[in-house]
Formats: structure tokens, sequence, C-alpha cells
């Protein structure tokens, strides 16, 4: 306790006063620092405000870039009707295409009805024929088989039944019964087997 008589004078401890006294004064400095230092470090000088100002284009420049996306806008929308025309050309082709292929189709089915009609006339034709072949005489028939090409007459004998074949060869010079009979046995040779 003596110590605490020796360190106060009128009663009150002189360390805590010290201490007030100096932390007020260096409140007031930092407040007096903060209201004058904050302006002049916040408000740039002039030279440093053009230094830091982006160069502005020119006038000129703005017309030029303007003009030039001017242009090329221009030359898209050409692009873009170009291609608009060819796109309809194309539907104009895609359409008169299919248009042709329907009628090649009804052509195509048209050329098979005719030659399906054709086909059984040459047959009804082939088998009347061979029928007039078979009911002549074997001597008459030979005659006339005499006079045809091997290839032809081999066509006509091989439909022939077997017994009027046989009676036609039988009738026909061994030169011509041979030719014939060489195409009838060769006509099937490059046929395959299975």
């Amino acid at each position: 306790m003596s110590r605490r008589r020796a360190s106060r004078q009128d009663g009150r401890p002189r360390a805590g006063v010290l201490t007030v006294i100096a932390l007020l004064m260096l409140d007031s400095a930092v407040i007096r620092i903060g209201l004058e230092a904050g302006p002049a470090l916040a408000k740039p000088t002039e030279s440093e405000f053009a230094e830091s100002k982006p160069t502005a284009p020119k006038a000129r420049d703005i017309q030029a870039l303007l003009h030039e996306l001017l242009k090329r806008e221009e030359r898209v929308k050409q692009r873009e009707d170009m291609l608009r025309e060819q796109e309809k050309a194309l539907e104009i082709a895609g359409q008169a295409i299919e248009t042709r292929l329907v009628a090649l189709e009804e052509a195509e089915q048209s050329l098979r009805a005719t030659l399906a009609v054709a086909d059984n006339a040459a047959e009804k034709d082939l088998t009347r024929l061979t029928d007039v072949y078979q009911t002549m005489k074997p001597k008459d028939a030979a005659a006339l088989f005499e006079t045809m090409e091997p290839t032809f007459a081999a066509g006509f004998l091989s439909r022939v039944p077997p017994d009027s074949a046989a009676g036609i060869l039988a009738g026909l010079s061994p030169e011509a019964a041979y030719t014939i009979s060489v195409v009838m046995a060769g006509r099937n040779a490059s046929a395959p087997l299975e």
C-alpha cells in the first residue's frame, strides 16, 4: 500500500492521466491526418488524370469502323440472299427430280406390263409353231429344219417331244443333225450344276 500512496497526488494515479492525454493527442493527430490527407490522396492531379484517362477514339476512326461494319452487313445480306436463292433452286430441282422419278417408275411399270404381254404373246407364238412342227410329218419338218440356222432349229427341237424330235433329226442330213445336236447339248453347259 505504500506504493499506492506514493504514486498518488491529489488522490489520482499519475500514470493513468498521462496515458489518457497521450491517447487523446494521438487520436487528434490521426483525425487531422485523415481529414487533410484523405482528399489529397483521393483526388488525382491533372497530370495523373490525363495519364490515366483512356484515349478516346477519334470521330474519323469511329466513322471508318461504322462504314466497315455497314459494308460487312451488306455483304452478309447479299450472301444470305444468294443462299436463299440457291435453297429455292435446290428445292425446285428436288421437286423436278421427284416428279421425274415418279414418271420413270410409271414408265417402268408400263414397260414391264408391255414386256409381259409381249413375252406371253411370243411364248404363245412359239408354242403354236412348236405344235405345228410336231404335228407335221417328220420328213416335211426335217426339210424345214434343214434350212434353219442350227441354233434356231435347236431351240424348236428342244421344245418338241422327244419322239417327234427323233423323227425330225432322222430326216435331216447327218451334218445338220450333228450340228443341231451339238447346239442342243451345249445349251446348258455353262449353267451352274447346283
